[in-house]
């Protein structure tokens, strides 16, 4: 099964993935009653979101909601920065406002992301540090391999989840805001005097289905998170990288009704996320990138993948507040300013194998391009880079990216050093 992941990890070899690509399919069937696993594949391996990512963003203005902080008739300004997002939108005028309803309601019926970025620059100031602090609430959350950078779910390399962790983050949105969870049943809502439709289309037709999202870019493949209830029998079902609409539906419809007789019908209301009983998540006002750990992605099974996580098990770091911060405050680099990290290993010695591995398999690929490691942290802490530097643009660096994958090597865009 071919797999376009994007991570950062200090523990294995680092993937990464141009936009341009479909994401690797991934599924978990959740009896969310006892936390139970009833059926995975690839639940762990890192894939982009898509507008999974309104979840988190809904769940934040929830919260921001019953503290207090905003009401449902509250109006939140529109920016230049809000109004020019991409479609799908709700067509969000600059200087304008919206009500916070109306904004939820577009983020769920819609998937609007005009009314996403607004709400993020209403609750954190700009895009930028609303990403900062979802990814900590996914990390208070149990969200251990997500990153967010921006709320909308619009393509960006360095947005990253798992099956798991947005099965985790459906579960939390259903026992901490049932009342508004009702609202992720919608199939449509009313906007400036139009009906706005849904397009959660299994919902309409799947009997016990009440929410929750879809998702999809050309990057993220189709992506959907279901909950169904049977009775006194709930499950939690995700599903990303369909390559269409109807056969990611028709897996998941498939999935559910395979394993909905599987699901416990004991327990009382509350649910539980496949870790185990999450503790009761604190309030999160600003986090800053230090605070939040690396997403480690699913182990490759080749050697030298092996003796790294092997060699990394008890000294390699899970968290590189400075490669995150690469990552998380990378732009649009000009031509010769972008890099390919393959590798993040305690053992010097192990980086340059694998660089030299690399670049004796691919040939062509790697021409141009240069060898480089670099360490950092100290002591216990101290990791070796593995990278290919030089390239002359995006275009030429995503080619040699992508031919590293098809050699089952792993890859991760970065900007260059000047």
């Amino acid at each position: 099964m071919r797999k376009i992941l994007v991570a950062l990890s200090a523990a294995v070899v680092l993937l990464g993935s141009s936009a341009a690509t479909l994401a690797g399919s991934a599924y978990l069937i959740l009896d969310a009653k006892s936390g139970r696993v009833l059926a995975a594949d690839d639940a762990d391996t890192l894939n982009h979101p898509a507008s999974l990512t309104k979840m988190m963003t809904l769940y934040m203005t929830f919260e921001a909601i019953h503290r207090g902080k905003l009401g449902w008739n509250s109006n939140i300004p529109v920016s230049a920065h809000a109004a020019s997002m991409k479609p799908t939108k709700l067509g969000l005028r600059p200087g304008s406002s919206v009500t916070v309803r109306d904004a939820v309601n577009g983020m769920i019926v819609k998937s609007a992301n005009d009314a996403a970025a607004a709400m993020a620059e209403a609750l954190g100031g700009s895009e930028e540090n609303f990403g900062r602090m979802m990814t900590q609430r996914a990390r208070q959350l149990g969200m251990n391999r997500t990153v967010f950078v921006n709320a909308s779910g619009l393509p960006d390399d360095r947005q990253i989840t798992t099956a798991r962790d947005m099965s985790t983050l459906g579960i939390a949105l259903i026992n901490d805001f049932p009342g508004e969870y009702r609202l992720f049943s919608q199939r449509n809502f009313t906007y400036a005097g139009r009906s706005v439709r849904g397009h959660n289309n299994l919902m309409y037709r799947f009997r016990g289905m009440d929410g929750i999202k879809t998702g999809y870019t050309n990057a993220s493949g189709f992506n959907i998170v279901s909950a169904v209830r049977d009775g006194n029998r709930r499950l939690v079902g995700v599903v990303m990288g369909g390559r269409t609409a109807r056969s990611r539906d028709n897996q998941m419809a498939s999935l559910l009704t395979r394993y909905i007789k599987d699901a416990s019908s004991s327990g009382d209301q509350s649910l539980v996320a496949s870790d185990g009983a999450r503790a009761k998540a604190k309030t999160v006002e600003v986090a800053s990138v230090g605070q939040t750990n690396i997403p480690v992605p699913a182990p490759r099974h080749d050697d030298i993948a092996q003796a790294i996580v092997s060699a990394s098990a008890t000294s390699a770091p899970l968290d590189l507040p400075g490669v995150q911060n690469e990552i998380q405050n990378a732009g649009q680099p000009d031509a010769g300013r972008w890099q390919l990290q393959i590798a993040a290993t305690p053992s010097a010695k192990t980086a340059k194998e694998i660089l030299a591995k690399a670049q004796s398999q691919m040939g062509a690929a790697l021409l141009n391009a240069s060898p480089y490691t670099e360490v950092v942290g100290k002591g216990r802490s101290k990791v070796y880079r593995a990278r290919f530097i030089g390239f002359d643009s995006r275009e030429s660096a995503t080619s040699a990216c992508n031919a590293l994958k098809k050699q089952d090597f792993q890859c991760l865009m970065l900007p260059g050093q000047g």
